[in-house]
């Protein structure tokens, strides 16, 4: 492949938007509470992924839609990978309420890893060595960069809900990837019928939560509509990035190679936010450039 292979364009993609996203939501954590923001997420980026489908599909899109709801394989696997990552990102934020959150949220980047031995064992999406290799130091990078510059207590439920997360993500790379090929159509139309079936059960599931627990935000959530439509295309190009590259190739080489999200979000954090980078994010941000120029050489 070359370095213009659309696996890796689209996973490039994906990682930018998700570096802008996390600074639209960071801006948004002010004034919604962690399970809004999740929500804004889904129910401001799912116009947006409908427009792309329609773009994508055009006058195809009722036939292929009708194939997709008749397919037993992707309603199973799709409906497994919204739920998996809702509950992902749960526990993603169920570990930032612990005073040594950096040890969890650290161990949930293990995302990748993970997804290199799910896929192996479970999935039959082998690795070469150089692919091996690639997840380790990119994983590598970024515990260099997460981990508290002091040591800090590695607590066993801290431990357990990070760990669980990154199984939780990694399963839902796994499952995006399996009911996107189970459709048996071209990538482009298999991922974004994917996407907007998968957003539009996880707008669902989030709209019934708020009504019922957090009625209130709605409130909150209509006084920033500005950024909540940011941050629901942002989400939305993402996505689209995501679940094309990950029908494209190995979810585990898409998710090491998407870890160039940090050096974006390094970038828009020195820029926008002012942030001095410290020497260990330099070393965590070598590692991780080390671990994308192997991804690039072998793929």
């Amino acid at each position: 492949m070359t370095l213009l292979s659309p696996w890796i364009a689209f996973t490039v993609m994906a990682a930018l938007m998700q570096a802008v996203r996390t600074a639209g939501q960071k801006q948004l954590s002010n004034s919604v509470t962690p399970m809004s923001s999740t929500l804004i997420r889904y129910v401001f980026g799912l116009p947006f992924a409908i427009i792309y489908l329609v773009y994508i599909t055009r006058s195809e899109l009722a036939t292929l839609a009708m194939s997709a709801l008749g397919n037993t394989r992707f309603l199973l696997f799709a409906l497994a990978a919204a739920l998996a990552q809702i509950i992902a990102t749960f526990l993603l934020v169920k570990v930032f309420s612990f005073r040594n959150f950096t040890v969890g949220t650290s161990l949930a980047k293990t995302e990748a890893v993970q997804a290199a031995i799910f896929g192996t064992f479970l999935f039959g999406i082998p690795l070469a060595f150089s692919g091996w290799l690639a997840v380790a130091i990119g994983f590598l990078g970024i515990y260099i960069v997460s981990m508290p510059a002091t040591n800090q207590r590695w607590e066993p439920q801290t431990v357990i809900l990070g760990t669980l997360s990154g199984t939780a993500f990694a399963l839902t790379s796994l499952w995006i990837r399996e009911a996107s090929l189970s459709l048996g159509m071209p990538v482009l139309s298999s991922a974004a019928i994917t996407l907007v079936f998968m957003v539009t059960v996880q707008s669902l599931m989030c709209l019934s939560y708020t009504y019922v627990r957090e009625r209130s935000q709605f409130s909150a959530i209509g006084q920033r509509l500005g950024l909540a439509s940011f941050v629901g295309l942002t989400s939305a190009l993402g996505s689209v990035g995501w679940f094309t590259a990950m029908t494209y190739q190995n979810p585990a080489l898409v998710k090491s190679l998407g870890q160039i999200e940090f050096i974006f979000t390094l970038l828009l954090t020195t820029l926008f936010f002012k942030e001095r980078i410290t020497a260990r994010e330099l070393l965590g941000v070598a590692a991780i450039v080390c671990s994308v120029i192997l991804i690039l050489q072998a793929h």
